[in-house]
C-alpha cells in the first residue's frame, strides 16, 4: 500500500495526540534521522524508499553513529536532538516508530530490527524478533 505524506503525517500527528501536522512533522524529521544514523546498507534504502515525499531522504542522509544505542538512549538521542525533554522525545518516537511498522513489509521490520540493539522492537510497537 503506498502511503502519500498527507496520510503518514495524519498518522503519526493522531499517535501523538498533536493538534497540528507540523508537531507530526517535526517529530517525523527528529525520529527519522536519528534512525537513519543506527541503519545502514540496503536496509536504509529500502526503508527510505517506501516512505512518502521527502522523508526518505531524512534516514538516508544521516551520517552513521559510531556505536549503537540501546531503546532508552534512542530516545535520549531524539530529545538531544530536538531540544526536547524526555516525554515529548517519547512521544514522537512513540508515533513514528509504530508508523513505519506499519509501511515497511515484515521482512523488512525484521531486518532492520537486527541492525539495531535488542529491545528496539518495543520502540516499534512489536514484539522482539526471536
Amino acid at each position: 500500500m503506498d502511503w502519500s505524506l498527507d496520510r503518514f503525517l495524519t498518522q503519526v500527528t493522531e499517535r501523538a495526540g498533536y493538534d497540528r501536522t507540523q508537531q507530526g512533522a517535526r517529530a517525523v524529521q527528529n525520529v527519522l534521522e536519528v534512525l537513519g544514523a543506527h541503519l545502514v546498507g540496503d536496509d536504509r534504502t529500502d526503508l527510505a524508499a517506501l516512505l512518502p515525499g521527502g522523508c526518505g531522504s531524512l534516514l538516508t542522509a544521516s551520517v552513521p553513529a559510531s556505536e549503537p544505542l540501546t531503546p532508552a538512549s534512542f530516545v535520549e538521542a531524539v530529545a538531544d536532538r530536538s531540544n526536547e525533554d524526555l516525554a515529548e522525545a517519547r512521544r514522537e518516537v512513540d508515533a513514528v516508530l509504530p508508523t513505519l511498522a506499519e509501511i515497511a513489509d515484515g521482512a523488512l521490520l525484521r531486518r532492520l530490527l537486527t541492525q539495531l540493539p535488542p529491545g528496539h522492537a518495543g520502540l516499534f510497537g512489536c514484539p522482539d524478533p526471536g
